[in-house]
Order: structure tokens, then sequence, then C-alpha cells
């Protein structure tokens, strides 16, 4: 199953799991809210986190900080679950390609 996630906006946090965006508002603390969002999301899905199989997150454009988040959190879930994120294995040594 693969998790879209998209924190390039400075006001909310997309999310799309099996074909279905998610959005919740985050002027503040978005780093905060971001995790607890993917598994509030995964909980109504009926889902777990390891049903995941690969992950993908905006790299841009947008807000420096917010994708650095959603760049973090993707790659601290597909490196715990030994998926792919952006199409590449991070175990592997390899990183996501961040280009603007």
């Amino acid at each position: 199953m693969l998790l879209y996630i998209d924190t390039s906006d400075s006001e909310k946090i997309n999310l799309e799991l099996d074909g279905k965006i998610f959005e919740t508002l985050s002027k503040k603390r978005k780093s905060q809210r971001l995790l607890p969002f993917i598994y509030e999301i995964l909980k109504k899905k009926k889902k777990k986190i390891t049903d995941l199989t690969e992950i993908k997150v905006n790299t841009g454009p947008g807000s420096f900080t917010g994708l650095r988040i959603g760049v973090a959190v993707a790659s601290a879930i597909g490196w715990a679950l030994g998926i792919k994120v952006n199409g590449r294995d991070i175990r592997k040594g390899k990183t996501i390609d961040v280009t603007y």
C-alpha cells in the first residue's frame, strides 16, 4: 500500500492512502501533528503501518521546514519498515533526492 505525504503547504498536511486524499489543518506544530495524523488515517482505513509497501513524499516547492518534516518522517518510517521512499531503499545508504 502506498502512502503519499505532502507537507509543502504552510497551513495543512495532505496524505493520500489507497487513492483517497486526507487533509488536516496544521498551521503550528506540523512536526508534532504529522505522525499522529498518519496513524489516525491508517486506523480509519483499518490498516497498520506495517501494511505500507512504499512511501512517496513531496519534495518541493514549498515551505523548507514543512518539506523537511515530511522527508524526515517518510525516511524514518521507510527505514524502520525496510520499504522504499520515493523509489529508493534508504537502508542501503541511499538518500532521497531532494532537488529544487
